[in-house]
């Protein structure tokens, strides 16, 4: 079993198997990246998607601009898609969009992180996935003028100018990624930065809007609780207190 003690309910049609699995009735559809503009196409920015790690069937999608600036070097963003840590991808099409949207608009490079979903993967199997992109990333950075450096980077992006970023749950995984990313070293590569987009955290205390909104009829506290607690937080094997990693933090935007 899975996680024969989760009980994910009412999560708008998706259904969990006896072994703990979910079969997903996603809301938006998964599109393939842009690798080349159509005629027609309204997309703003050209993207590719890059295995992670083959064994978890992760994989990143980077975007750039359709006319990056010329002779700029551009920072880079680790997003990380919402979700309730139970849903989506990075091929979702509203974080597709997203992401292809502050590609063009910032204008930045937009690494998009595919992390495994719980309840298959209990965090922190999610963390360890984004840990794993931003060590793919300083791979590429300490390789930036040689043979295997990604080209896109090679040519456009500004390694000391990082963030990461995450919506909900991703904002969540963003938050946790940089407690841990403290603890490594991933030089020459530079995070300057955290943007936490309505950012995914749980406390054992009600917040006042909680209290208020627990029967939202659009997103309901029950909703919200079965995304969060219904992963049951950490696989009890790896569990380990964070706060242990804490030694700074970078500027964070909420």
């Amino acid at each position: 079993m899975l996680a024969s003690s989760v009980k994910l309910t009412n999560l708008g049609g998706y259904v969990e198997n006896p072994d703990g699995s979910l079969i997903r009735n996603n809301a938006f559809p998964d599109v393939p990246p842009t690798e080349q503009i159509t005629p027609g196409s309204k997309e703003l920015s050209l993207s590719k998607d890059i295995p992670l790690n083959p064994n978890n069937k992760t994989f990143l999608r980077l975007f750039r601009p359709l006319n990056p600036p010329q002779n700029t070097k551009l920072p880079l963003i680790i997003y990380f898609h919402g979700g309730g840590f139970v849903l989506y991808s990075a091929a979702t099409l509203v974080f597709h969009q997203t992401c292809s949207d502050m590609a063009s608009h910032f204008p930045a490079l937009v690494l998009s992180v595919d992390y495994r979903l719980a309840p298959e993967h209990r965090l922190p199997a999610a963390y360890e996935d984004a840990m794993e992109s931003i060590k793919w990333v300083q791979k590429q950075v300490l390789d930036i003028n040689g043979p295997s450096c990604e080209p896109w980077f090679k040519e456009y992006l500004d390694f000391s100018r990082c963030f990461l970023m995450g919506m909900s749950a991703g904002g969540n995984i963003a938050y946790h990624a940089n407690l841990l990313a403290l603890n490594i070293d991933i030089e020459p590569l530079k995070i300057i930065g955290l943007i936490l987009n309505v950012p995914y955290f749980s406390a054992v205390t009600r917040t006042e809007s909680e209290k208020r909104l627990i029967n939202d009829p659009v997103f309901p506290l029950a909703m919200s609780e079965d995304g969060f607690h219904g992963v049951e937080i950490f696989d009890p094997a790896k569990a380990k207190a964070l706060y242990d990693y804490v030694k700074e933090f970078v500027y964070t935007t909420v």
